[in-house]
């Protein structure tokens, strides 16, 4: 006759805590659209700042500014872009409302170095990492308990 194995109810703890981890949604994803509004920098193949960070759905408000030469700015994943001349701002206007990384690049030969330069636009928080990261964390604390001698655990 086979004996029944009971589930422990640490086991338990551990499986909602990982189901926990992966569907429970992000407080700031759920957070309400807010106006954004960023100055960018453009000169000598260099965006400053190089990354701006959002969250889905704010209305962002882009001022480029170029410094040198005539600088453009194109949004890949949003078709946008806009252009400043020397000395001069240009604004673009968007709502962010696709989640994810997206790179912004000069949209005009500026020079030698022109495909370096390079931004990036960070809709939203970076979830699948962090959720791997809390996965990861439970696992060891798994792998700790499991490996403990028979007469520690409780």
């Amino acid at each position: 006759m086979m004996a029944r194995s009971r589930l422990s109810p640490h086991w338990i703890v551990l499986g909602l805590l990982a189901l926990a981890i992966v569907v429970v949604p992000n407080p700031i994803a759920l957070a309400a659209p807010v106006e954004q509004h960023f100055r960018i920098e453009a000169s000598a193949f260099q965006y400053t700042p190089e990354a701006i960070h959002v969250n889905p759905g704010d209305h962002v408000t882009l001022d480029l500014v170029s410094t040198d030469v005539v600088h453009g700015l194109y949004l890949d994943g949003y078709d946008l872009n806009v252009t400043a001349d020397p000395g001069q701002t240009a604004t673009l206007f968007f709502t962010a409302d696709r989640a994810g990384s997206f790179r912004f690049r000069c949209s005009v030969t500026c020079g030698a170095l022109h495909p370096f330069m390079i931004g990036k636009l960070n809709v939203g928080s970076n979830d699948l990492f962090w959720r791997a990261i809390g996965l990861g964390a439970l696992a060891v604390v798994a792998g700790v308990w499991v490996m403990r001698p028979k007469g520690d655990r409780q």
